[in-house]
């Protein structure tokens, strides 16, 4: 069953807080990235690209877990959830919203000739936080 986030939670991920998105690799041990986020509703998205890690790791295995803070370290919250869905749909316009809302910039400026962008969609499972309000 799917978590509710609390409107604090929420306020963070809609903010340009990095968050830190955890995989699982082949043999079990955990993979950290650092990832911009946004929100759909009551689900994550991290915009990635095929061939990096964090796609290969979520289609053999959706579990993830995500940890955000604001810019003290205050407040913050963790999810642990599930990837319920890997997309190309609308990720290149979607990585330009990130830019914008992590750079200031239109465009996603570290694109490379090649890339395809996917989007991770998650839905969290468990919600906790330390909120300051």
């Amino acid at each position: 069953m799917p978590a509710q986030m609390t409107p604090g939670v929420k306020k963070l991920f809609s903010e340009a807080n990095l968050a830190h998105l955890a995989t699982l690799m082949k043999d079990g041990s955990p993979q950290v990235t650092p990832v911009w986020v946004d929100l759909d509703g009551e689900r994550i998205l991290v915009n990635t690209a095929e061939g990096r890690v964090k796609p290969r790791n979520v289609r053999r295995d959706p579990r993830v877990a995500i940890s955000i803070a604001g810019s003290t370290g205050y407040p913050s919250a963790f999810v642990r959830g599930r990837v319920v869905k890997v997309t190309n749909d609308g990720a290149e316009a979607h990585i330009d919203k990130m830019a914008k809302k992590y750079l200031g910039q239109d465009e996603y400026p570290w694109a490379q000739p090649g890339d395809r962008r996917v989007i991770l969609v998650i839905e969290p499972e468990y919600v906790t936080g330390m909120m300051t309000d």
